[in-house]
């Protein structure tokens, strides 16, 4: 898009967001592992997005209006505007040091909330392990240590499917079958921002995981981070999406490694911060004070 923020007045509207809408900038990071992309939401960001796999950082636009309040939003490497890795891995562990770098360039020494869905609350994980006096507390978005291959087995098939596609319509629609987001204008925004037409007119993902290497494979095994979670001695709050990935005893394996977490269910598929960013919004807000 020309101006990336021109459809804002929509988010803001759809997430009851009222009054003039924040400044917001891109701006990008160099570290060794490749360049990070983000969006830097008002000055001095206490609280840093982290999307999900396939995703960029708007996915979170209308939860950021939502929370009003300053706001860092990466694009994980591989997606948005970030660089893609030539290794093909974006295991949580692998980006955590690009993720955790861009955050202290873009927000420095503030102890952040790191709010992650899907992959980025797995990443919130290991950026955690990595620096924990930087983190003062995680939010999980329908999503565990313990998720299987069973449980995302939809997003794997959409992924793993055809990536080249006739239309922007025909990704939405297959988001719907997934599971991934319900029909209407923030998934249409969401695919807007997540592809790019070529000269010949069809439909591809600006993501690296639509243009993967000759054989490369989705892994979905995150039982290494248990310990992790375990350790935290900040405040966690797990938002599960009953129309998401965390069947219930997924979601019982995470009460058992992390007692002290905070669950709360939102009707929603997997994508909150798009089907139900007040609600989502709200939920940080509160964590945040507490």
């Amino acid at each position: 898009m020309a101006d990336e923020f021109a459809l804002l007045a929509d988010s803001a509207r759809e997430a009851g967001h009222t009054g003039d809408l924040p400044p917001v900038r891109r701006a990008e990071v160099d570290t060794p592992d490749g360049r990070v992309s983000a969006l830097v939401w008002g000055d001095a960001p206490d609280v840093t997005f982290l999307h999900g796999t396939g995703l960029n950082a708007h996915t979170w636009d209308a939860t950021v209006l939502r929370l009003a309040r300053p706001a860092l939003v990466l694009d994980l490497p591989g997606h948005g505007d970030s660089d893609w890795r030539d290794d093909f891995d974006y295991a949580p562990r692998t980006t955590a040091p690009a993720v955790l770098a861009s955050i202290e360039a873009l927000a420095g020494d503030r102890p952040q909330v790191l709010v992650g869905q899907s992959l980025g609350g797995l990443t919130a994980l290991a950026v955690a392990q990595l620096r924990p006096e930087s983190v003062r507390g995680i939010v999980l978005v329908d999503v565990s240590p313990g998720i299987r291959q069973q449980d995302a087995q939809q997003v794997r098939s959409f992924l793993s499917g055809s990536l080249v596609f006739e239309s922007r319509a025909q990704i939405a629609e297959l988001a719907v079958a997934a599971g991934i987001a319900g029909p209407g204008p923030a998934l249409d925004r969401g695919v807007l921002f997540n592809t790019r037409i070529r000269e010949d007119g069809s439909v591809v993902f600006k993501h690296h995981f639509g243009s993967p290497p000759p054989g490369a494979t989705i892994s979905v095994d995150f039982i290494d981070l248990w310990p992790v979670l375990a350790a935290l001695t900040v405040p966690v709050l797990l938002v599960r999406a009953t129309g998401g990935y965390l069947p219930d005893d997924v979601v019982a394996e995470f009460a058992q490694h992390a007692p002290a977490a905070r669950i709360v269910e939102v009707d929603s598929r997997h994508n909150v911060q798009e089907q139900r960013p007040g609600e989502l919004a709200d939920l940080i807000a509160g964590f945040v004070k507490d």
